[in-house]
């Protein structure tokens, strides 16, 4: 009787897996979306990387990549591509997907948003995407990542804004010493990226 039971277990485990990796490989990863990559012949390669509002992804060897609008074997297999020739032979590369968390839909129309999605790239403590309340400014959102590395340039943090043409370049000591002008507000969408501190900066 144990045994059977043990069976039958085993049966719903291996039927539930086989459902999940079906979903994954017909996902279409989208903005937002969090990619777990992982390269069998380096393990240093391994990570978990941010698809960004572009549509992109940046991974060592590879360079920035297109992730939205397509599968999960597209993806590995444009990372294989783009790191083979630093491998003697073609690397074995696994991708899986974390969607992110959606708003939701009223009468067919997307709910007005409880939070708005923001994206820390860079030096961070907690690089990521974070889910703020609407109103959010960038000295407030900084604190939710768990603030700035001790690496960071603090004088160069980078805003990129969907739909914006220009970058946007904030002296974040000033803000918060309220020395510049008034504190930015976040909006839905938006990319802090913090560069590393140069040489004697």
């Amino acid at each position: 009787m144990g045994q059977m039971l043990k069976a039958i277990v085993l049966g719903l485990v291996l039927t539930f897996c086989a459902n999940v990796a079906l979903a994954q490989s017909e996902y279409r990863v989208k903005s937002g979306d969090t990619l777990s990559v992982e390269v069998l012949e380096d393990s240093s390669l391994n990570r978990t990387v941010l698809v960004l509002p572009d549509g992109r992804f940046s991974f060592p060897f590879a360079g920035t990549l297109q992730a939205r609008g397509r599968t999960i074997s597209e993806i590995q297999s444009g990372i294989t591509s783009a790191i083979a020739s630093n491998f003697a032979t073609t690397p074995t590369v696994f991708v899986s997907v974390t969607p992110a968390i959606r708003a939701p839909v009223v009468n067919g129309q997307p709910a007005a948003p409880v939070t708005i999605s923001v994206y820390f790239v860079g030096e961070v403590n907690n690089p990521g995407i974070f889910e703020v309340k609407p109103g959010t400014t960038l000295i407030q959102a900084v604190a939710i990542s768990g603030g700035l590395s001790k690496f960071a340039a603090t004088k160069r943090i980078q805003l990129r804004r969907a739909g914006a043409q220009r970058v946007t370049i904030l002296n974040y000591r000033a803000l918060q010493n309220g020395a510049a002008s008034t504190d930015i507000v976040l909006k839905d969408g938006d990319v802090i990226l913090v560069p590393e501190r140069r040489l004697f900066e």
